[in-house]
């Protein structure tokens, strides 16, 4: 039974009455996450994850917090101590919540005036609550999920593969990262709030044989409970068939096409652009397509550097650098670097946050590197310059950058 509000609750708090009972109802909550700020103040916390957890001593409330560096875990026992952990966070300047019960997503957004605008759509069946303290049993998508079984990652029993391990980790470092870009975008009003008439708006450029397309709409329409409408884009028409057969079957409204990504047209245009592993350029084809739609969101995990690493063995290096770029190795190397940091740079310069992260760990893949890129719509006044006087000291030619050239001039 949910606690009363205390005698001294202030008008915000009893705004969020409502999410106050979801937060301390420990038989349905399955997470909830705080995110951005209020117009006028900003929340001690960058972000806080909370759910209920079985301990040795009982049912706890676990909150982990993120400032700019680190986490920051604690464990509250349900009662009057879970309570006064909940009400100091409703008491932060949050501008989103983020609510995910066993019946339904709660999705709260506080507006200008500070009241709290909620939008909540049902699940299409309840789903099971994982209380267990092993932050590895804490899944995502858990492997039993018709869409791993149908991919091959996992057994008929719901068992993950041995031979799918690695992948399988992938597809929840890729959720983790995905979950994370959304929250934050829709916490600053980067992104709208979908609706079944108006669905979020996802593109998979470069989808290949579309593991995390599929997974990223189960993801996004049954454990976020968002309306969302998915299209798949890769060159072969075989993918595009086996993709959509596949589709059909699992009962996913995704639309695949075989088409370039500097050719595919999309109207309205995408909201949410992924791009994972497009090989070489064709990540740069990808941003370069996902700036010109003003994607409010942007996933892309580089696969291969081979036009950056060319350009760097016909070059003269820098004083005092050519030892950096002498062996193979180290300039293959430092070609991967070279290029998603001049990448990041075109990002922040169209008006991206960015932040560069490690999308899995390196004993599952060496191409780790995610770009998360949310649009801020302001942009980084001296990230330009940083970028031109890069190229000119390593005499290179990136890619994206002629493509955001072109947009410019044409």
């Amino acid at each position: 039974m949910t606690d009363p509000l205390p005698a001294s609750t202030t008008p915000a708090q009893e705004e969020f009455a409502a999410v106050r009972t979801w937060l301390l109802d420990e038989a349905r909550l399955l997470r909830a996450v705080a995110s951005g700020r209020r117009r006028a103040a900003r929340p001690e916390w960058r972000r806080v994850e909370l759910r209920y957890v079985d301990l040795k001593a009982g049912r706890h409330l676990q909150v982990t917090k993120y400032d700019d560096t680190q986490a920051h875990t604690s464990n509250h026992l349900v009662g009057s101590a879970a309570a006064t952990a909940v009400d100091e966070l409703l008491a932060e300047p949050f501008g989103n919540w983020h609510v995910e019960t066993v019946e339904a997503t709660h999705q709260v957004r506080v507006g200008k005036k500070g009241s709290p605008r909620v939008h909540t759509r049902a699940r299409t069946a309840p789903v099971e609550v994982e209380r267990g303290h092993d932050r590895d049993k804490t899944r995502l998508l858990p492997p039993e999920d018709s869409v791993l079984v149908a991919l091959g990652l996992s057994t008929g029993d719901g068992r993950v593969k041995p031979s799918r391990q690695a992948k399988y980790r992938q597809v929840e470092e890729f959720l983790q990262q995905l979950d994370a870009a959304l929250t934050d975008a829709l916490g600053k009003g980067r992104l709208r709030t979908p609706t079944e008439g108006d669905p979020l708006r996802v593109v998979d450029l470069g989808c290949g044989n579309a593991y995390l397309t599929f997974v990223a709409h189960r993801f996004l329409a049954e454990v976020r409970g968002l309306p969302v409408a998915l299209t798949g884009v890769d060159t072969r028409a075989d993918s595009r068939a086996r993709n959509a057969a596949l589709a059909e079957s699992l009962g996913q409204p995704i639309r695949f096409v075989a088409e370039s990504i500097a050719e595919v047209e999309l109207t309205p245009a995408p909201e949410v652009v992924l791009a994972l592993h497009a090989c070489d350029t064709a990540t740069d084809d990808a941003l370069a397509r996902a700036i010109s739609w003003q994607a409010p969101v942007i996933l892309a995990a580089p696969c291969c550097h081979h036009d950056v690493a060319a350009q760097l063995r016909r070059a003269t290096a820098p004083t005092p650098y050519a030892s950096i770029v002498r062996d193979g190795i180290l300039r293959e190397r430092f070609a991967d670097t070279l290029t998603d940091a001049l990448r990041a740079s075109l990002l922040r310069a169209a008006g991206y946050r960015v932040d560069v992260v490690e999308f899995v760990e390196s004993r599952h893949t060496p191409r780790n590197t995610m770009l998360r890129a949310v649009r801020r719509g302001r942009v980084d006044p001296g990230a330009r310059e940083e970028y031109d006087d890069l190229v000119a000291a390593w005499g290179i030619t990136p890619r994206l950058g002629v493509l955001l050239d072109r947009q410019a001039s044409g």
